[in-house]
């Protein structure tokens, strides 16, 4: 995962970052295995929630095939 050092200081990397990481974990147990999956966090996505990062990361895992069945779809609410 990746923020970059133009996109905000120290604090929104961070919070960056964790967005991207909690985005991955609550989709882990339905992408394929054995694939690498490069994250990067555009500017404009710090302004946002969790949950939209989220929605935005999950559509287009699953635009790229990489999500499994039994995926219930892009509900934050629900975890694992």
């Amino acid at each position: 995962m990746a923020v970059g050092k133009k996109i905000a200081g120290a604090a929104g990397r961070s919070r960056g970052r964790r967005m991207l990481r909690e985005s991955m974990r609550r989709l882990l147990p339905w992408v394929q295995d054995e694939v690498w999956i490069v994250l990067s966090l555009r500017e404009k996505a710090l302004g946002t929630d969790a949950a939209s990062v989220y929605a935005d990361v999950a559509s287009l895992l699953r635009r790229a095939g990489l999500i499994g069945p039994g995926w219930r779809g892009p509900d934050w609410r629900v975890d694992g």
